[in-house]
């Protein structure tokens, strides 16, 4: 052997034995980020999955998913970190999200943001596991979430009545076209507002109604003043889970129908003379109108007193509220006979209440029903029931 080759021999032993030094150095130091292989004796427990427990469902709103896990414990002296998963299906062999490396959070929980939305109206699982480097600890068992399809209720559509219509009577009748929805909606109801003014300001009625099949009909038990109008609208909630409400349709006015005609003139009684036969109505206007068809012409002084007399006679009669009615007694100035010439009364004192009965007395002496006035806007005097 040259000198040459035996110095070439003594290096290479040189570096052998250094490199196996190395070796023994890197394996004694278990904080190396070199290090190579699984440390014996270290376990790695499994993370706890808090959020999104198992079965959750979570609403669209909550997307893209937060995912929050309760940190594993290790009794090796590496840190560690964290691997996350999400799949399509329970064994996980369609993953759709995948991060690694997780560093630890604070207060003993970790979490972490999905990049994307997940669709919705499926069902997806999840898991995580902790690594410290140089040993990997068992992924936690699976929990499945969904993420469900959002209800959308749109505006229901009036049918009628709409565009001013007037009713054939006082009683109006309501049809909905039903509203469009989407997701998994429960029973819509249907909320109607009817009020004397467009804005909705001069509320008169409230209902509420399930939603019917295809289209919803209410008719409520409202009797409203003839010969007005009045405005609607609807709007449909969700009952259900999501309590979805939806926006209010356009407001739509109607008109209720003329008052009935005044009801024929009864036979007087004895046939002839004496207080004319009852009127039967319970509207003290048609009691008015009906007991002046009854004197046809301008009346006296003394018919004026007859008239006033049965028309307090038929208000007490057909129960009328605001009653007993009378008529009042007028010791000066113009009268029929001692009487007001257009008033019809109740109450006395303070509290007593006045209507005219004749819009023109001078004149073709019209029959009205305005009031009641009140002290001390009037002339209070003795009030006579009859």
């Amino acid at each position: 052997m040259t000198d040459r080759t035996a110095r070439l021999l003594t290096l290479l032993l040189s570096l052998t034995g250094l490199l196996t030094g190395c070796e023994a150095v890197k394996s004694a130091n278990p904080l190396s980020p070199s290090v190579a292989g699984p440390i014996p004796g270290v376990e790695i427990s499994q993370p706890k999955l808090l959020e999104p427990g198992s079965g959750w469902e979570l609403d669209n709103a909550a997307q893209p998913v937060r995912l929050l896990i309760e940190n594993a414990s290790s009794n090796g002296q590496r840190p560690l970190t964290y691997t996350f998963e999400v799949a399509s299906d329970v064994q996980f062999g369609s993953v759709i999200f995948s991060r690694g490396g997780v560093a630890p959070g604070e207060g003993g929980r970790t979490s972490i943001q999905m990049t994307d939305r997940l669709p919705t109206g499926r069902a997806f699982f999840w898991r995580a596991r902790a690594e410290d480097g140089a040993n990997t600890g068992a992924f936690s068992a699976a929990a499945s979430f969904s993420v469900i399809t959002p209800v959308v209720v749109d505006v229901p559509i009036p049918i009628e009545p709409i565009g001013g219509v007037k009713l054939s009577s006082n009683k109006p009748v309501f049809r909905i076209r039903n509203a469009p929805r989407s997701g998994p909606a429960g029973q819509i109801v249907d909320t109607i507002q009817v009020a004397r003014d467009e804005a909705f300001t001069s509320m008169v009625a409230i209902y509420q109604v399930n939603e019917q099949a295809n289209e919803t009909r209410i008719e409520p038990n409202l009797e409203l003043p003839y010969d007005q109008t009045f405005f609607w609208r609807v709007r449909a909630y969700d009952s259900g889970p999501s309590n979805m409400i939806g926006a209010w349709s356009g407001a739509h006015g109607f008109r209720t129908s003329s008052p009935p005609p005044a009801p024929a003139p009864s036979p007087s009684p004895g046939g002839g003379g004496g207080r004319p036969g009852p009127c039967t109505s319970n509207s003290p206007l048609g009691i008015v109108e009906c007991q002046r068809s009854k004197y046809p012409g301008r009346m006296s002084s003394g018919t004026v007193v007859n008239f006033e007399r049965a028309v307090a006679h038929d208000l007490n009669a057909n129960g009328v509220g605001g009653g007993p009615f009378g008529i009042l007694r007028k010791g000066s100035g113009n009268s029929c006979n001692g009487y007001a010439c257009d008033i019809i009364c109740a109450g006395s004192g303070s509290g007593q209440k006045q209507w005219d009965i004749l819009s023109d007395f001078e004149g073709a002496q019209s029959p009205a029903w305005n009031g009641p006035h009140t002290y001390p806007n009037i002339r209070v005097d003795a009030c006579e029931i009859q």
